[in-house]
């Protein structure tokens, strides 16, 4: 019989699967890519017998791959925070979904395994852009100022790593340092000893300096949205610019936007933080669009729908808009 652990390539789903397999140690067969390769069921060769553990991918855009396993006595356990709808109960099935805006994937697997390994959810939900989420658990392990700050730091490190159109795009490929992580039960030690944390930080680093001297595209009173250019480090950058953005100017609603080899885009949508919903409802408006309530995004967004999104954005928050 064999295992599948199946996970976002962020820095929510790595950290997921790291507390899960620190605690329930098992080997198996990754399955990952990049942030937004997130039908990643279809993928899945699991036979009669075998298991398979889904961490921090949509349940919804993996419905059909997920009933095929099923259907073929395929064991799954699912942890999630996207919004999904309900699914038929099967006692092959455990599933573990909470859409809350203050809740990710790292979370509720900290919630399942009662913070054995909690600060690894700490790592997980600084780079979701939770850390207000973070702050009972940091509160409740005592943290100082200095080892806050270095999760946070590796938390958006390991996040903005998963940004890219391919593997290619990114410093680390998710599995790879998924398999770095796993000598290192506390996250300090990874901190201080592993060599992808100073070329995660530094890749960074390098990346939202160039995004900080960008200007947006469109100004709206209560919103702005960044086109970034068709380059690596604005395919890498732009969900941690979003979540930057998010969070400087925490009553405004962000947008960045950045293009492809084809000219079309991808999309970060970021909601007001002061009022986090209403981004999954405008990105499911589009044909690879979806997130949750805070946050949301849109895998492929064709170059001349762009004014759609635009007016759909201006709606979805109530916004007016100036184009610079």
């Amino acid at each position: 019989m064999s295992h599948f652990d199946v996970f976002n390539g962020d820095a929510d789903g790595i950290c997921a699967l790291h507390q899960l397999r620190l605690a329930q140690p098992l080997e198996s067969t990754l399955v990952t890519g990049v942030k937004r390769d997130i039908a990643l069921l279809e993928r899945v060769t699991a036979q009669t017998g075998d298991s398979v553990t889904v961490l921090d991918v949509s349940l919804n855009r993996n419905r059909e791959a997920l009933l095929r396993l099923l259907q073929q006595g395929v064991r799954v356990e699912y942890f999630d925070h996207h919004f999904a709808d309900a699914v038929a109960a099967h006692p092959g099935l455990n599933v573990h979904i909470d859409p809350a805006p203050t809740v990710c994937t790292s979370l509720i697997v900290d919630r399942h395994l009662q913070g054995q390994h909690r600060l690894w959810a700490i790592v997980g939900a600084f780079g979701d852009n939770l850390g207000k989420s973070a702050q009972p658990l940091i509160q409740a392990l005592d943290l100082d100022a200095p080892q806050i700050a270095q999760l946070r730091a590796l938390g958006e490190a390991m996040n903005y790593n998963a940004y890219g159109d391919s593997e290619a795009d990114l410093l680390v490929p998710p599995a790879m340092l998924y398999a770095s992580l796993r000598a290192y039960a506390n996250p300090f030690d990874f901190y201080a000893n592993s060599p992808n944390t100073a070329k995660l930080l530094e890749g960074r680093r390098a990346d939202m300096e160039r995004a900080r001297a960008q200007q947006p595209a469109y100004v709206l009173p209560s919103g702005n949205v960044y086109v970034l250019p068709a380059t690596s480090w604005a395919r890498r950058v732009h969900g941690s610019f979003a979540n930057e953005l998010a969070l400087h100017a925490t009553e405004r609603a962000h947008a960045v936007l950045s293009a492809d080899a084809r000219g079309d885009y991808v999309v970060s949508v970021r909601a007001p933080v002061a009022r986090p919903s209403g981004a999954e409802h405008l990105c499911l408006q589009f044909p690879s669009g979806g997130g949750r309530a805070a946050a949301a995004g849109i895998d492929h967004l064709a170059q001349e729908r762009l004014q759609e999104f635009i007016d759909a954005f201006k709606q979805a928050f109530g916004l007016g808009c100036d184009s610079k």
